[in-house]
């Protein structure tokens, strides 16, 4: 357990303390700014006179989204850290790590607060626009370069074996792909919703369809998955239309080696939920942009994966069938994976702002919309293609 956990008071003692910190901010000038309001962690916001920033992010020995009742370990900073260095080394789109402290638990981070949270500017009808393909790009690099496409199979079984992650995968496997089907004293939707529910829990195709996809999860060991990719954990800056778009990816606390369609299936569900938001929202022709990056960003996917693929480690292991073998299994597993989070995000634990925030009628469109297609993604993985969701998603939506 750390020695103390940090308060606003104490950062700038904390800093003083470390030489790395000393020498990126003056702690004699700081202001200091408690912004959690994660599910697991306290941030804090550091700026000094000189304009200096950054970021300290510590973990705490419980899930702050309940309280010490729900104790969790601090070893998930120790994998953070491992990830963002990691991911770093592949990708721009990632937050930068600039120290950890492995006996504190407390991890410094380059501060993004020119940024915006991707799913805020969504909820607010700001633009998408490159988004979805510059994460598709960043998840295509850390799938080549985790993968025994760019390591030895000796050197990824290491690193398997090293990014164990047990206790925050036992919080995905238990949120994400069995509250929702087998039932949860945690779950819950508004009225409008439980007889869609009901019908749902109901349905065998669907959970099994859901236990299949926990299998996976469980047993495939393909890439070192960021873990949480979703809309609320992406910041974001500029636009493409004006050049100065930036994305950045940031807590993969829950990154683990895993099935390399896990990240985008948990990307394709929260998309759309934004779109469906759009859709209720009357504005349509933004809901049918959103829809149409599931197609876009599958398409940058595959293009940077395969423009990494001339340079794998041994071709003659892998040849370029291999991977045409691989991606449409890709494929059909992100779709099962973003139909398990768009079943929790309605009426798991930890739910969405997209869908959460509006009043009852729209919710009622959003959230059946959302749980129908959950069971297409789930059910019908194998057959999907992007442009098949994408029209399903505006069907159900209305956006069409």
């Amino acid at each position: 357990m750390a020695d103390r956990i940090l308060t606003s008071a104490e950062v700038p003692a904390y800093i003083a303390e470390r030489a790395t910190l000393r020498d990126l901010i003056d702690p004699t000038t700081l202001t200091v700014a408690e912004v959690g309001d994660g599910n697991l962690n306290l941030v804090f916001v550091c700026a000094d006179a000189a304009g200096r920033r950054l970021v300290l992010k510590q973990a705490l020995p419980y899930v702050r989204l309940v309280g010490p009742e729900w104790p969790m370990t601090e070893q998930r900073a120790v994998r953070e850290a491992a990830a963002l260095r990691i991911h770093g080394a592949l990708s721009e789109h990632v937050c930068g790590l600039l120290d950890f402290d492995s006996d504190g638990f407390v991890l410094a981070l380059e501060d993004l607060s020119d940024h915006e949270v991707f799913r805020t500017r969504l909820n607010a009808g700001g633009a998408h626009e490159g988004v979805a393909e510059r994460l598709a790009e960043y998840l295509a690099d850390v799938a080549f370069g985790t993968s025994v496409g760019s390591l030895t199979e000796a050197e990824f079984r290491a690193r398997a074996a090293a990014a164990i992650n047990p206790e925050l995968c036992e919080i995905t496997e238990d949120l994400v792909f069995t509250e929702p089907f087998l039932g949860a004293e945690r779950n819950s939707v508004r009225p409008a919703l439980d007889a869609l529910y009901a019908e749902l829990r109901a349905d065998r195709a669907w959970s099994a369809a859901a236990m299949a996809m926990k299998h996976t999860f469980l047993t495939t060991q393909e890439t070192l998955l960021h873990g949480d990719l979703h809309t609320g954990s992406v910041f974001v800056r500029g636009n493409a239309r004006d050049g100065d778009l930036s994305v950045r990816a940031f807590d993969p606390e829950f990154a683990c080696y895993g099935p390399i369609g896990f990240d985008l299936g948990m990307l394709w569900a929260n998309l759309l939920f934004a779109g469906t938001r759009a859709a209720a929202l009357g504005e349509q022709e933004r809901a049918e942009a959103l829809f149409g990056t599931l197609t876009t960003s599958w398409d940058a996917f595959t293009a940077r994966l395969r423009g990494h693929w001339p340079g794998r480690r041994a071709p003659e292991r892998y040849p370029d069938a291999y991977l045409d073998g691989r991606l449409p299994a890709i494929l059909a597993d992100a779709f099962g994976f973003a139909g398990c989070e768009a079943a929790r995000r309605t009426v798991g634990l930890a739910k969405v702002s997209d869908l959460e925030t509006l009043d009852d009628d729209r919710y009622a469109v959003v959230g059946a919309a959302m749980l129908r297609l959950s069971r297409t993604l789930l059910v019908d993985r194998a057959t999907l293609t992007p442009a098949r969701v994408a029209e399903a998603a505006s069907a159900l939506s209305g956006a069409r």
